[in-house]
């Protein structure tokens, strides 16, 4: 398992980085399949802010992507934090991929996300957390600030809403290996999951 700790805006001590290699370890305790471990400890010079350390980790394995953030007052209660919430996200796939198992040999997994794309745009909802499509009275132009280029690997839908709940996001773009098309699977605002789905 290849650990790359990195530092933004502050310098991060040689024991604080052991300490993290030590501590994310632990991982293999869930899966035998990781590859590398992202460990970003990032400091918001601020002194209004009462946590201005964060730690992101960002764990990769095979198929799968688990992250998980802590913010705490020092570094290491904000290492600690994001270890936590990363076991966690662990468990939970741990526990996914041990019923996926029993599932197939049970006759397979039900469909995890509704339908629904349809019913959304008749509705008004352009999307995850949107409620309408923006206009011209919205005020200033709004700017692209952060780009992202990733691989969309071919998934089930199932797939992806796992996928999503590990990354701790409200959606998740992947291709569907039904048909080699674009999809977006996201949150609804009932608890429910949502599916877009491209096509002719």
């Amino acid at each position: 398992m290849d650990v790359v700790v990195v530092s933004r805006h502050t310098e991060t001590p040689a024991d604080l980085r052991d300490t993290a290699e030590e501590k994310v370890a632990r991982f293999t305790r869930f899966a035998n399949d990781i590859r590398r471990v992202e460990v970003d400890f990032d400091e918001t010079h601020n002194q209004r802010v009462a946590k201005p350390h964060r730690c992101e980790i960002l764990v990769h394995l095979t198929g799968h992507l688990v992250k998980g953030h802590g913010e705490a007052a020092d570094p290491a209660g904000a290492l600690d934090a994001a270890i936590d919430r990363v076991e966690l996200q662990m468990r939970r796939l741990h526990s996914r991929r041990a019923t996926r198992r029993g599932s197939r040999r049970d006759g397979g997994p039900g469909r995890a996300a509704t339908r629904d794309a349809g019913a959304d745009a008749a509705s008004g909802a352009f999307g995850p957390g949107t409620d309408r499509a923006p206009s011209d009275d919205d005020g200033d132009e709004a700017m692209i600030v952060k780009e992202k280029r990733f691989l969309v690997k071919p998934m089930s839908a199932e797939e992806a809403a796992l996928q999503m709940e590990l990354l701790g996001h409200d959606f998740y773009l992947f291709t569907s290996s039904e048909n080699g098309q674009a999809a977006v699977i996201y949150r609804r605002n009932d608890g429910n999951l949502g599916l877009i789905e491209a096509g002719p």
